[in-house]
């Protein structure tokens, strides 16, 4: 089994706690990976979290602890499992700010993403008013990007979608988004992919229309 996409432990600050998880499970598809998402993150998913934990296993366990807020109790309880995890185990925890984490749990926790990442490339794209001239405008801008850059770019294009312009992607669109992590990950060309991901946005425009 290859080791090459094992992670630290640590803290993920995005505006898309989603996306993180998607990309998260990407990443860590050779692991075993538990979500714990929630909009609130309280002492019974903290128990449940703690069962999981101590679940025996003889190869590397995430557990992925996602929810825009985090009531103090459950942190606390949290605490020292966060500072000696059992065998195997790796704790990412998936937050929209810092400052819904107390201090003790992000003085056990590396800080290993911060959402100004998501805006390191910029997607100046409007997708609400996308056609084929916008379109090919944006890949001849971005036609000499590297693989890793490609990838940014794939991510900044979602966070404007969703983040910038709120559209509520159909189930194509997000294949599409998904289809293209996996092809740059084969080392694909880049141009076709931003062209599959950007043209899903022209086809029933009704789909996906502003919130």
């Amino acid at each position: 089994m290859s080791r090459d996409n094992q992670m630290r432990c640590g803290i993920i600050v995005s505006p898309d706690i989603e996306n993180e998880i998607i990309i998260l499970k990407r990443k860590l598809r050779d692991h075993r990976v538990v979500v714990f998402m929630e909009d609130s993150f309280k002492i019974e998913h903290a128990k449940a979290v703690i069962a999981e934990a101590y679940i025996s296993e003889s190869d590397r366990k995430y557990i992925l602890l996602a929810a825009k807020t985090f009531n103090n109790i459950s942190q606390n309880a949290l605490l020292k499992l966060l500072e000696e995890p059992p065998r195997n185990i790796c704790f990412i925890m998936i937050v929209q700010s810092k400052s819904v984490l107390l201090s003790t749990v992000k003085s056990r926790l590396p800080i290993l993403k911060n959402s100004i990442q998501y805006k390191q490339i910029s997607a100046e794209i409007n997708f609400t008013k996308i056609d084929n001239e916008i379109i090919f405008a944006f890949l001849k801008a971005n036609e000499r990007l590297k693989k890793d850059e490609a990838k940014e770019l794939l991510q900044a294009l979602y966070f404007r979608a969703t983040a910038v312009d709120k559209l509520i992607l159909n189930k194509y669109q997000l294949e599409c988004f998904e289809k293209g992590y996996q092809l740059l990950e084969l080392n694909a060309q880049t141009q076709p992919i931003l062209a599959l991901v950007l043209m899903s946005f022209t086809v029933n425009r009704s789909a996906h229309e502003p919130l």
